[in-house]
């Protein structure tokens, strides 16, 4: 049991390495459209403050909210070790399929997905009287969530669109834009520490699922906050692999993100990062895990709604909704085909 566990915690790892490069679109899109900084510049940028999230989450936030609610979401009598793999395996397989088509898909979903997807296989579903499976007072939130943090990234994004429009209407425009693209570099970093103090948490969820799981075995009853305690490495290890795979980048999310959804200017990029950074700080207050990719991109079309409605790309956008739909359930369906290959092997 205790291999299997190493396995998991490595497989976790992996998930957080590629949703580092898969998401490493959100944080950069903007910066980089907008030609503030390189590629190159830009993802070492948002690594760095990814890695910094690290700091703020243990000693501003004093605890990893997210991390808990994760760990949660699945009740604990239906958690195994086997559960928590085909979850990981599941949303590792998702997130490369939408990596590769260039979809910028919710990390945070897929891991729901899979590890609900993975629970249901394990207690063969609802039809067998275990319709508590599921801890609904964690889940509902978060898949209230799909919806609204986007909803209010795109309306705090065209209220600071507008009210940054009004307080600068009459500057030099050419030394406004000098400004904002300075100012950029403070928006993305912002964003970027929401986004590594959201994401990376999540992988931080599952292992302490599986290691409270596993010291329970052996007679252990332990806490979320107990584990993080006991097992300082695993928040710290996995705010790294999120900046590492950072790092990395995902330039085909960036083109996306950064120019098909609207046009965007160092003004609307301060506006959608700020929106962005925002709404996942008060997510993280409220310890609900969020959608950064969905919460950028509420925010980017938030900004081109000032301009008109059709400055939005609603075809691109339809599109994205549909791959936001679609994670949790392909995902589920991925994760109990996971659980049933690895009960062959048990």
């Amino acid at each position: 049991m205790f291999t299997l566990l190493i396995v998991i915690i490595i497989f976790a790892f992996i998930f957080d390495f590629i949703n580092g490069f898969h998401d490493a679109a959100n944080s950069i899109a903007t910066i980089v459209s907008t030609k503030v900084l390189t590629p190159f510049q830009a993802v070492l940028w948002a690594a760095m403050f990814n890695f910094i999230a690290y700091f703020i989450s243990k000693y501003v936030f004093k605890e990893f909210g997210i991390g808990n609610t994760v760990a949660k979401w699945i009740n604990g009598e239906f958690i195994t070790l086997y559960v928590i793999l085909a979850g990981i395996l599941a949303a590792i397989t998702w997130n490369l399929i939408t990596w590769w088509f260039g979809i910028p898909s919710s990390s945070s979903h897929t891991l729901m997905g899979g590890f609900v997807g993975a629970a249901l296989a394990h207690a063969h579903g609802f039809s067998n009287g275990h319709a508590d499976v599921i801890n609904y007072a964690k889940v509902i939130p978060t898949f209230l969530f799909i919806f609204l943090a986007p909803l209010i990234g795109m309306i705090i994004a065209f209220f600071i669109t507008i009210l940054i429009v009004h307080l600068f209407k009459r500057s030099n425009p050419y030394k406004a834009e000098g400004w904002f693209k300075r100012m950029q570099l403070v928006s993305s970093a912002a964003f970027s520490i929401g986004h590594g103090g959201n994401d990376a948490q999540k992988v931080m969820g599952l292992i302490g699922a599986a290691i409270i799981f596993y010291e329970g075995t052996k007679g252990h009853v332990i806490t979320f906050n107990q584990f993080a305690d006991l097992y300082p490495w695993v928040p710290f290890t996995s705010f790294l692999c999120m900046g590492l795979g950072t790092l990395t980048g995902g330039w085909k999310i960036v083109k996306t993100m950064g120019t098909r959804i609207t046009k965007v200017t160092p003004l609307e990029g301060v506006a959608a990062e700020t929106a962005g950074a925002i709404t996942l700080f008060l997510t993280e207050h409220f310890k609900i895990p969020v959608s950064t990719t969905h919460t950028i991109s509420g925010s980017i079309m938030g900004v081109g709604a000032t301009k008109r409605l059709s400055a939005v790309r609603w075809g691109v956008t339809v599109n994205l909704l549909w791959a936001w739909i679609l994670t949790i359930p392909v995902s589920a369906i991925l994760a109990a085909i996971f659980y049933s290959v690895l009960q062959l092997f048990i």
